[in-house]
């Protein structure tokens, strides 16, 4: 039971540290965070899958809860084999993203920061309508207005009206 104990915590704590390490900038701690993630999935699914038993071959006279689950052996060689190209495939990257740009930071995403910043200035451009509206309506009654140059409004609203 002890041992159990300790091989979960061990997976606990290769999860753990391969999850902080997905979440860094450079390509090569990606790549060691994924690596550490699926060897700690591995650990978590052969440790929580029950206590070890005879191989599961059912000869005559063999007692059926005596025998060990293929199950969960067959889940950690998939993982072991989807970490393997999963790794393969981040190294590439991490090559040629060094061979390009001579660094293996993950740059931002230009498009991410466009909508981030027109989310954070969607108050502001409410506000700015409100003013323009009103300032148009306070116009509109005056008697001796002269006919204004509504393209100073078009350039501050754009296509937003």
């Amino acid at each position: 039971m002890t041992a159990t104990i300790a091989l979960i915590a061990a997976g606990g704590v290769l999860f753990a540290c391969g999850t902080a390490l997905l979440l860094a900038r450079p390509l090569t701690r990606i790549l060691l965070g994924a690596v550490l993630l699926g060897n700690g999935v591995n650990l978590l699914v052969l440790a929580t899958s029950g206590p070890s038993g005879k191989a599961p071959l059912l000869a005559s006279g063999t007692d059926p809860a005596a025998v060990s689950d293929p199950f969960p052996q067959a889940m950690a060689l998939t993982a072991i084999v989807i970490t393997l190209a999963l790794t393969a495939f981040l190294l590439a990257v991490a090559y040629r993203s060094w061979q390009l740009t001579g660094s293996d930071d993950v740059q931002d995403d230009v498009e991410d920061i466009r909508v981030a910043l027109r989310a954070e200035h969607e108050g502001t451009r409410a506000e700015l309508r409100a003013v323009i509206r009103a300032d148009r309506a306070r116009q509109a009654r005056a008697e001796d207005s002269e006919d204004l140059d509504d393209e100073l409004w078009d350039n501050v609203l754009g296509a937003d009206r």
